[in-house]
């Protein structure tokens, strides 16, 4: 969906830094993107497309899935819910426990804020092994909404992420794919 010329603004202007922050990730720092306007409409303008028509919410992964996704949603206008990290929003609110791969995390929104039946998108910056996104998914289902779409800036492919998400039944995309 992303046309060749804003895939080559991004290649351009993300940064790799091997090795980053421990020895075997090939670090990618989006920073760069918000140092020019232009291209960050660009990129907003082309995740709104995914998902024009087909949400009534954006749900942002904390704390990157908010620096897209709140604009994602203010340009659909709908509705942005928070996913943060455990105890980091007032009661009441909904939880899901997931799996690291030493130990485990919890990621919470506040309770009543995705409303039942809702089409609901997830966004975040990076589409790694899915873990917690799938989290976020099953956050949404807790709460008698749909997950209909899920969008990423990056997509890591070698990592699988996008197995892991196949069983929401919602469109997966990604604008860039390593």
């Amino acid at each position: 969906m992303a046309s060749q010329q804003l895939i080559k603004k991004l290649e351009e202007t993300i940064e790799n830094f091997p090795d980053f922050p421990i020895p075997g990730i090939q670090f990618k720092d989006i920073s760069p993107i918000f140092l020019d306007p232009k291209l960050y409409e660009e990129v907003i303008a082309d995740l709104t497309a995914f998902s024009k028509g087909k949400v009534d919410a954006v749900c942002g992964i904390e704390s990157r899935g908010y620096l897209f996704g709140i604009a994602i949603a203010v340009a659909l206008e709908v509705p942005f819910i928070l996913i943060r990290k455990k105890g980091k929003l007032p009661p009441p609110i909904i939880s899901e426990q997931y799996d690291l791969e030493y130990g485990s995390a919890e990621i919470e929104t506040r309770e009543g804020q995705i409303k039942k039946g809702q089409r609901i998108l997830i966004h975040d910056d990076l589409l790694a092994t899915g873990g917690t996104t799938e989290a976020a998914a099953k956050l949404v289902e807790k709460q008698g909404a749909t997950v209909s779409q899920f969008s990423f800036l990056i997509g890591l492919k070698d990592l699988k992420g996008e197995e892991r998400l196949k069983k929401f039944g919602a469109e997966i995309y990604n604008i860039l794919e390593y």
